[in-house]
């Protein structure tokens, strides 16, 4: 005999079978032309669930050329959620008196179940986080006097006031979940192109060694002005360049230089040269003013390779005002102080490079690691307290210590 049977969603399949074939092997069939896993079919026939799958179709009274229900069944425990889902939609598509409730009730709900899966899905998914947090601060309620419940309503509390700012953020503000690209110009120095990065966070305009020697002023680097620069890390400063032609658009401007290790860019333009020169950075006009000129800031697409990495969340340690050790001359007893020599205002001079001695007066810090391997780090930059904390996080191992220091 011929049977057809019909799906929630309107598709219909046609077997042919022996009226004496059991309910299972049926169902089994209709798994091959339907891909519904036995497991998880439901037929129906004259309102009658079938459910005794060692049943005969002539038992079960089912005659020829007739027409059965097939259906999906819920099943929620050890199911990915997206499935459950799909096989919540479609049993509500099969119940037309749960259709029209949700049509008056709900019908948003109604609209996803028909026309939008994915919609469906994630009403679903935020009923069941509403109802899971309710039930969840219904629990901890239970007991007003247990701190650790309060605690977990406290950060449950905190958490939805975050959810909304961010909710909210979306809906007012997208513009601030987007990427903001660095403000780089092109300029000049001593004939060689560079793009330099205007930054007028950092204190001191900053040059890479290795762009000092492709400008060929590696020569005029002041050894004096030697120094460690603490920001957001530290850099070892090799001296300073005193004064350079650097042209940016057709003017031709005098700079001084901060030659510094370790830098992301090959030219830094601090807010010491921008004031020299009274820049202003016009992100109106997308652009940098000086004396009279308007620079275009580059493009996205322009911008060096190095640049995406601060894109990418890597801090400049210049960005955040660094300030460097006092200079040393060669040769001399005391270091001698010189104008401009990147200490930040108000800052403590720091030890100079070499000297591993606390200042006078100070409190010498036990310790129980070498002096050897404490002198080394704090050679590089670091106070003895840091140097000690630093040689216990890295285990005693004075080269990994070396390396948390920056």
């Amino acid at each position: 005999m011929e049977l057809t049977f019909y799906t929630d969603l309107g598709d219909s399949f046609q077997v042919e079978i022996d009226p004496n074939m059991e309910l299972e092997n049926v169902m089994a069939l209709l798994e091959a032309e339907s891909g519904i896993p036995v497991q998880e079919q439901s037929i129906s026939y004259e309102n009658r669930d079938l459910n005794n799958p060692k049943a005969t179709m002539r038992e079960l009274g089912v005659g020829d050329n007739a027409m059965l229900l097939l259906r999906r069944k819920v099943q929620v425990a050890g199911r990915p959620a997206e499935m459950d889902s799909e096989m919540m939609r479609l049993q509500v598509l099969g119940d037309p008196q749960l259709m029209q409730q949700l049509r008056e009730t709900q019908p948003e709900v109604a609209d996803a179940a028909l026309n939008n899966p994915a919609r469906f899905a994630e009403i679903l998914r935020q009923t069941r986080s509403r109802q899971d947090t309710n039930a969840e601060i219904a629990r901890l309620n239970a007991d007003p006097y247990d701190l650790e419940a309060q605690r977990r309503i406290e950060e449950a509390i905190r958490q939805q006031a975050v959810m909304e700012n961010l909710e909210h953020a979306l809906e007012y503000s997208p513009e601030s979940f987007g990427r903001v690209t660095m403000l780089y110009i092109p300029v000049e120095v001593n004939g060689y192109p560079i793009k330099a990065f205007v930054d007028s966070g950092a204190q001191q305009t900053i040059m890479s060694p290795e762009c000092a020697e492709s400008c060929g002023i590696m020569r005029l680097v002041d050894k004096r002005f030697q120094g460690i620069a603490r920001g957001v890390g530290t850099a070892k400063i090799l001296g300073r360049v005193h004064s350079a032609p650097m042209k940016v658009a057709d003017l031709h401007l005098p700079c001084s230089f901060t030659i510094m290790e370790g830098r992301d860019v090959d030219l830094l333009f601090g807010l010491d040269m921008l004031k020299a020169h009274q820049a202003c950075i016009d992100l109106e006009k997308n652009a940098l003013r000086i004396q009279g000129r308007e620079v275009q800031f580059l493009a996205e697409h322009e911008l060096p390779d190095k640049a995406r990495h601060m894109d990418q969340g890597t801090l400049e340690e210049g960005s955040s005002g660094p300030s460097a050790s006092s200079p040393q001359p060669s040769g001399s007893q005391q270091p001698q102080q010189f104008p401009g020599s990147g200490n930040t205002l108000g800052a403590p001079p720091a030890p100079a490079i070499g000297r591993g001695a606390p200042a006078a007066g100070a409190a010498t810090v036990q310790s129980r690691f070498p002096e050897s391997d404490i002198n080394m780090l704090m050679n590089l930059g670091a106070s003895r307290e840091v140097a000690i904390s630093t040689l216990e996080a890295a285990g005693g191992n004075v080269d990994v210590a070396a390396s948390l220091l920056f």
